[in-house]
Order: structure tokens, then sequence, then C-alpha cells
């Protein structure tokens, strides 16, 4: 299961959706593209505005900065990933913590 860690200033986004074998699984490919692309955008309004560390399986997003169109970017990944959790259950969950 893909699980998304969401605070006020890290997203942490883990594991495999285990819809389908690696390289063949919707899940994680939809993940990945929302994510990757969230990523880009941000950095391309503003190359400051977040770091991120990539590893197998795991991907850590720091906030450090509060450019409004960046939050708006980010706070429409998680929509995005929230609707993609609502449709597989049971392949990404994400978690909000305060």
């Amino acid at each position: 299961m893909i699980k998304v860690y969401v605070n006020n200033n890290k997203i942490i986004i883990t594991g495999h959706a285990m819809y389908d074998d690696y390289g063949k699984d919707i899940v994680c490919a939809a993940v990945s593209s929302i994510v990757i692309t969230s990523v880009n955008a941000c950095l391309k309004l503003d190359k400051n505005s977040l770091v991120y560390k990539e590893q197998k399986d795991l991907l850590a997003i720091d906030i450090v900065c509060n450019n409004k169109n960046v939050l708006l970017i980010l706070e429409n990944m998680i929509q995005m990933l929230e609707e993609l959790a609502e449709t597989y259950k049971k392949n990404i969950q994400i978690i909000k913590e305060d």
C-alpha cells in the first residue's frame, strides 16, 4: 500500500500500491505522475520553494517557503491523491497529521 503522510511542512510518500507488478501498476503510475508533475510545477514557479529526497519506494518533500501558488499546487496534488485513494482504498491511504 502507498501511504501519503501530510503535515504543514512535509509530505512523505512511501510504499508500493500492490495493484499489479512493478512496471504495470496503474495506481503507482498515477501517484508518480501526480506527484512528479506537481513537484516540477512548484520548482518551475519558485526553485527554492521545496526540497525533495527520492529513494526507492520513498519520496519526502519539505516545503520551505509559503509561496501562495506553490501551496495551491501542493493542495491540488493532495486532493488528486485523495480522489485516487477513494477509488483504490486497498492501494493508497492519505494520513493527515497535525
